[in-house]
């Protein structure tokens, strides 16, 4: 998938566990883990914000783009 998330660094950045950030933000260790592993294939803007908020950060810093490496068949024109 293109779209990373990378909730485990900024946790680690802010020095903040799992169950701590868990309850600040009012979802389970579960999810939230699943949340870390990019096994998700959504967030809510809620819960987005809840993270931004206690980590005390941007969405851009958990959220990234990378590109997938795919060849589409298609040749730049010369």
């Amino acid at each position: 998938m293109a779209i990373v998330l990378t909730l485990d660094v900024m946790m680690a950045r802010r020095r903040m566990r799992s169950n701590v950030l868990a309850r600040a933000i009012g979802i389970t260790e579960s999810n939230l883990s699943l949340l870390k592993s990019g096994k998700v294939r959504g967030i809510r803007f809620s819960t987005l914000e809840a993270i931004c908020r206690a980590l005390d950060c941007q969405p851009g810093d958990i959220i990234e783009y990378q590109p997938e490496n795919r060849d589409d068949g298609l040749r730049k024109a010369s």
